[in-house]
C-alpha cells in the first residue's frame, strides 16, 4: 500500500512563500487525481488544489493566483508552491488522492503564517 509523507511546512511571515512536498512510497503514475487538503484549527478539512494525471489543475477560490500544484511522476512526488501567504492559510496540509482515501492520510505538514 502506498504511503504519503508530507514535508516543507514551517513558520513564515505574511507575504512569504513555502513549497510543500508529498513523497509517495510507491508509484503515482497510475493515480489520476491527487490533491492537497488543509485543516485549519477548529475547521473541517478542505480540498485546496488538485491535479489530474493529464495535468489539469483546479484550486479553491481563496488560493487562486497564489498557489500552484504540480506533480513529478518520475519522482513519485506531489508539490504545492505557496506564494503571497496569508494568516488565513495557517493549517496542517495533507496530500491524498481524489476522492480521498482514509488509508492515505499521513501526518501532514504544519504551515503557520504570522501577520
Amino acid at each position: 500500500q502506498v504511503q504519503l509523507v508530507e514535508s516543507g511546512g514551517g513558520l513564515v511571515q505574511a507575504g512569504g512563500s513555502l513549497r510543500l512536498s508529498c513523497a509517495a512510497s510507491g508509484s503515482i503514475s497510475s493515480v489520476d487525481a491527487m490533491g492537497w487538503y488543509r485543516q485549519a484549527p477548529g475547521k473541517q478539512r478542505e480540498l485546496v488544489a488538485f491535479i489530474t494525471g493529464g495535468g489539469r489543475t483546479n484550486y479553491v477560490d481563496s488560493v487562486k493566483g497564489r498557489f500552484t500544484i504540480s506533480r513529478d511522476n518520475a519522482k513519485n512526488t506531489l508539490y504545492l508552491q505557496m506564494n503571497s501567504l496569508k494568516p488565513e492559510d495557517t493549517a496542517v496540509y495533507y496530500c491524498n488522492v481524489l476522492p480521498y482515501s482514509r488509508d492515505y492520510w499521513g501526518q501532514g505538514t504544519r504551515v503557520t503564517v504570522s501577520s
